[in-house]
């Protein structure tokens, strides 16, 4: 059975233990190894191109308003070259809470996607080859966008039962040549499932907060149960919302529960359209290390 990619983060203090364990996904025949935007993603891919040999490897995602495309193109042409083709590079448009914070303005976001990606590819006459670039996606009209104008797509914390839906918006002709499919999916391996479940939901409370999955997640088939958290967030009742997350969207959205059931679940993503799942290590236990050895454990 072939592996899936795993997520991985490099926080501070941990950055040298953090390209260990890549190496060590590396030889265990891990699928790839995406990076997050938090913990500085692009500069782990670097350590990444440096470090390993054959793994695939790329961001998921970095966020277009942070710096210009034509630096982009730059620092994505490198790790191109210097990985042997094995990085792909993800963007997309963050958050408009998160570019708040960054003292960013989100636009709108199928133009300003469109935008930065003519921008790469203008810059590329100067900087070099550009990797393969993968779209962050929910909605239909950016998986279509992605099949317009990239060489992939990406979601995080997509519904399983939504995904043929949504990769009917890929031209066939895409689907069939070798275009990149990922979802990030939080996992965790546990023999206790209620554990399991609560620490889920732990991971994905921040997101029931962002407007966009809210949009997603309806029309997903998930509309009672988005109704009901807007409800509740709206009256200033956060300790609500932990309880309003169906059993029903949680496992279509994470992985949870025993190897077994872990394994399942990661070859029903691959079933429903998903070219690589991308599991995002949790933990009942600890931290990212501890949650990656136990994934580990279910695929030995």
């Amino acid at each position: 059975m072939s592996k899936p990619a795993l997520s991985l983060a490099a926080m501070p203090g941990r950055r040298r233990a953090t390209i260990e364990l890549a190496v060590e996904m590396e030889r265990r025949g891990f699928g790839g190894v995406y990076c997050p935007s938090f913990g500085d993603g692009l500069a782990l891919c670097e350590g990444l191109a440096l470090t390993t040999r054959e793994i695939p490897f790329g961001t998921s995602i970095v966020n277009i308003y942070t710096r210009h495309a034509h630096d982009f193109a730059q620092t994505a042409s490198f790790l191109h070259e210097l990985s042997g083709g094995r990085f792909r590079f993800g963007i997309g448009i963050s958050h408009a809470a998160v570019n708040a914070r960054l003292g960013v303005k989100t636009g709108s976001p199928l133009a300003d996607v469109r935008r930065f990606v003519a921008s790469l590819r203008e810059a590329a006459a100067r900087t070099g080859e550009l990797p393969p670039i993968v779209l962050a996606a929910l909605r239909k009209k950016m998986v279509a966008l992605a099949g317009e104008i990239a060489d992939g797509a990406v979601w995080a914390n997509a519904a399983r039962s939504h995904m043929r839906a949504s990769l009917g918006a890929l031209p066939e002709e895409k689907r069939r040549n070798g275009f990149f499919v990922g979802n990030m999916i939080p996992t965790c391996v546990t023999d206790d499932r209620k554990a399991g479940a609560a620490v889920m939901r732990k991971v994905l409370q921040g997101y029931v907060y962002l407007p966009n999955y809210r949009f997603y997640w309806r029309e997903a088939g998930y509309e009672e149960e988005m109704q009901a958290i807007e409800k509740a967030i709206a009256a200033k009742e956060t300790d609500k919302v932990p309880s309003l997350m169906s059993d029903r969207w949680l496992e279509d959205t994470t992985l949870f529960g025993t190897a077994t059931q872990v394994r399942d679940g990661a070859e029903a993503w691959i079933a429903a359209g998903v070219t690589t799942p991308i599991l995002i290590p949790s933990s009942t236990a600890g931290g990212q290390l501890q949650a990656v050895k136990e994934i580990f454990a279910v695929y030995e």
